[in-house]
């Protein structure tokens, strides 16, 4: 019999729990963690199964180097590209293992549709085919991404899949419905329920819409994920809602991409993490954050208020305006950024709507977690899709000192396991699966710009995916092995 054994020697081992980091050794043995220790190299032998020999160990040397658990991408919309594209070097190359898909209450499942409109279309129009989780778990596990996948559902995705008018509150009969295809869903597996309020095409749901779903939730031991339906003005009273909302249904709850948006609101995170630890005081809650001041999302003309930048992503009707500023646009069409907006529709854009000293407060904040929300579809992405990990260390790390290496790693590993209920990742432990990220601490930086958003990351030395090594920067910018997985929750986890 031959199983597949890497010896990790002699790096930083930083163990995702938040704890010391310490030297030695870490030993992958098939797919999990074998051994861990200061001496573990002079004690290789007593470790590994008696089938087999040392010598069949490969021994990678990492002195000078981190070895943390693969990072926990909490907040993507991979839905359709770990199936499309599933060498998923984007997330590979930042030393992403794991990733969590169908926020802000988008997912693929359960809708099958011919042809998907915003914002189901982030996810590319053509993906929904699958009329349940069961579909699409099966069809990611046919895919085989090079990375691991935990599914949300989307509450969006719900209404879309039972409501003819989406402009109106769910009847009784539609609550129903979406409850039972929740159910069924979260029966097959998945982690738990996003919503996207702030999307027109959920606005009109009531918080009593979103709650009845919620319980089901709850019943399954599950989470819920909310993009807040205000992010601006009424963020306060949106934060309120959806604590309320989580904590009458009784599920954690996970506030998506936390920002104080526009600037009349930048200044607020103060206020705003303040009501974090408030509700912390009756009720499981966490935030997610991306390292940059601008956003990404749709094209919309409610978001364009002439004072902010505003980058064209992509445009249907004009893709030559892709990546160009929008005021630009404007100026060279003799028209205001408002009806630019409106000829490029539909499309999408980054809108750098943030301040730098709300992101970095947010991001310091002890229930923060980090999550990309990349979106892969676009043709010149936001460079959150290929950096925003390495650019957590680099510039609230290395820096400056906002944080500690410990707590880095925490919020890309141990904290986002916890949080989102993904049992036997994001630490380092005996037995745990052998998720691994080795990486040079002097050197970890994201390369990717608004102006060049692919440029690949540079310092992260291997990834190792399942105990297989899926990454190597020496090899160049290639996944070099497909080992992820479907990832399923098991019942009350």
């Amino acid at each position: 019999m031959n199983i597949g054994a890497t010896l990790l020697r002699g790096g930083l081992v930083v163990d995702g729990s938040g704890g010391p980091s310490w030297s030695g050794d870490v030993l992958l043995v098939g797919s999990h963690i074998a051994a861990l220790g200061a001496e573990l190299s002079s004690r290789l032998a007593d470790h590994l199964p008696t089938l087999m020999q040392p010598s069949q160990v490969t021994v990678v040397d990492c002195s000078g180097l981190v070895v943390a658990p693969g990072f926990i991408d909490v907040h993507t919309h991979d839905d359709a590209t770990v199936l499309h594209d599933p060498d998923c070097l984007p997330k590979l190359s930042q030393g992403i293992t794991t990733v969590v898909t169908g926020n802000c209450g988008i997912s693929l499942a359960p809708c099958a549709v011919p042809k998907a409109q915003a914002p189901l279309s982030l996810l590319g129009a053509d993906s929904f085919k699958f009329a349940s989780m069961a579909q699409y778990q099966a069809a990611v596990q046919a895919a085989a991404p090079a990375v691991n996948v935990v599914a949300l559902v989307g509450h969006t995705t719900l209404r879309f899949a039972v409501m003819p008018d989406l402009s109106q509150p769910a009847n009784e009969a539609q609550c129903l419905r979406m409850a039972q295809l929740l159910d069924d869903c979260m029966a097959a597996g998945a982690h738990g329920l996003s919503s996207g309020l702030f999307y027109e095409e959920a606005f009109a749901a009531p918080a009593a819409e979103v709650t009845q779903l919620a319980r089901v939730v709850a019943r399954h031991g599950g989470v819920y994920a909310t993009h807040l339906r205000s992010e601006m003005q009424h963020i306060i009273e949106a934060m309120h809602e959806a604590g309320d909302t989580a904590f009458v249904a009784g599920v954690p709850l996970v506030i998506s991409h936390h920002k104080c948006a526009g600037p009349a609101q930048w200044g607020r995170s103060i206020e705003t993490l303040a009501l974090v630890d408030t509700l912390a005081l009756r009720q499981p809650i966490a935030v997610d954050v991306y390292p940059y001041v601008a956003g990404s999302t749709v094209l919309r003309r409610d978001l364009v208020d002439g004072v902010i930048d505003v980058l064209l992503t992509w445009s249907e009707p004009h893709p030559e305006c892709t990546g160009r500023l929008l005021s630009d646009i404007a100026a060279e069409w003799g028209v205001d950024q408002g009806t630019a907006c409106t000829r490029l529709q539909p499309g999408g854009a980054c809108y750098f709507q943030m301040h730098e000293d709300d992101v970095a407060r947010v991001i310091a904040h002890p229930r923060s977690m980090i999550g990309s929300d990349g979106l892969p579809h676009d043709r010149h992405p936001h460079p959150r899709l290929w950096g925003a990990f390495p650019r957590v260390f680099a510039r609230y790390w290395r820096d400056r000192p906002l944080l500690t290496l410990e707590q880095t790693v925490h919020k890309m590993t141990g904290l986002s396991a916890r949080n989102l209920r993904i049992a036997d990742r994001g630490e380092l432990r005996f037995g745990a699966m052998a998720d691994v990220v080795v990486f040079d601490p002097a050197r970890i930086t994201d390369a990717a710009t608004f102006e060049h958003p692919t440029r690949v990351s540079e310092g992260i030395v291997a990834v190792y995916v399942n105990g297989q090594r899926a990454y190597a920067e020496e090899q160049g910018p290639r996944t070099l092995v497909r080992a992820g997985r479907m990832l399923q929750k098991r019942p009350n986890e």
